[in-house]
């Protein structure tokens, strides 16, 4: 079996590595090995670096993508993949500059492509990219992977749809270079709403041991006072796929739309979700390990590329490729 080269970009963790190349297990199913093998790695984060390089045989680099020499550094490859940074694009804050330096990071990716001329190139990012300025900066970054030289398409997909256990609405945008005639068709959704993977899979009690999990009496009150148009105590139904995890999980308030669970109702118990808990959430099998300070976990975590969404994308890639 032919093996496809890939070089990784902003690799963070490496969620989206996992689903690339395969051969785990979650939740007691197993996704097989897929035909890709990581080439090169590169995130400018050292805490993201050091469990990427706990996890996987391929060696990430730590360094910022503004100083990497795409024709010195980065080998000859047949896929580039890479999640640039979203901060910008978050639906969270719409307010933000889109034309701040972490928006214009996906340059650097048309800049890699325009150098390496890979066979094709996958992209993730959030939701919000599709409507901010009304579609206008979507379409400005379409037209920019166009212009050197790559046919694009993209699609939003929601993770619980694929086995995960979190409704996670991201953008995968995918381009074959122009001159090579083979078409990538998006996965099909392989559950519908009413057989999503509930938290439940996940969390196994509410009530658990470790008091630093628990928001303070203090907190609790907070959420009562705060005004009744905020969003708060945003608890989640362990029968449902949980809400969409952020990377500020580490500092996730009652007062915002964190996910939180509600482990007491009668006496107004809340407690944050465990760095396991996350993990798996994000559908990391267990064996993934994050060896850094919690912090560095949930922020990892949170940033992550789910490795379920990411293997059955890179499944039809896989079959487009070798077709």
């Amino acid at each position: 079996m032919k093996m496809f080269k890939v070089a990784s970009l902003f690799c963070g963790c490496g969620g989206a590595d996992l689903g690339t190349i395969g051969g785990f297990s979650f939740l007691n199913k197993k996704y097989k090995k897929l035909p890709f093998e990581i080439s090169y790695a590169v995130d400018f984060d050292a805490s993201a670096i050091f469990t990427y390089n706990h996890n996987f045989k391929s060696h990430g680099i730590c360094k910022d993508i503004l100083h990497v020499n795409a024709n010195t550094e980065i080998p000859d490859v047949d896929i580039i993949m890479g999640g640039f940074p979203c901060q910008s694009f978050s639906t969270v804050n719409p307010t933000k500059n889109t034309n701040d330096a972490r928006a214009n990071l996906y340059k650097e990716i048309v800049r890699i492509l325009s150098v390496k001329r890979p066979s094709a190139f996958v992209c993730e990012n959030v939701k919000g990219l599709l409507t901010l300025q009304r579609g206008r900066i979507i379409k400005k970054i379409i037209a920019d992977f166009s212009a050197v030289g790559y046919t694009v398409k993209f699609q939003l997909l929601n993770a619980a749809d694929y086995g995960v256990p979190q409704r996670r609405e991201r953008l995968i945008i995918v381009g074959i270079r122009k001159d090579l005639n083979f078409n990538f068709q998006y996965p099909m959704p392989m559950l519908d709403e009413e057989h999503w993977i509930p938290l439940s899979k996940i969390v196994h009690s509410l009530d658990i041991t470790e008091k630093k999990y628990y928001f303070s009496s203090r907190a609790v009150q907070g959420m009562k006072n705060a005004k009744n148009n905020m969003k708060r105590g945003l608890w989640q139904d362990l029968s449902k796929p949980c809400l969409t995890i952020t990377s500020h999980l580490a500092k996730t308030s009652l007062n915002s739309r964190d996910p939180v669970l509600l482990v007491d109702s009668e006496n107004e118990i809340y407690r944050r979700f465990t760095p396991q808990e996350a993990a798996g959430i994000q559908s990391f099998p267990s064996t993934f390990c994050f060896p850094g300070s919690e912090t560095q976990a949930y922020k990892q975590i949170g940033n992550a590329v789910p490795p379920v969404l990411m293997w059955h994308v890179m499944r039809q890639l896989a079959e487009a490729l070798q077709n």
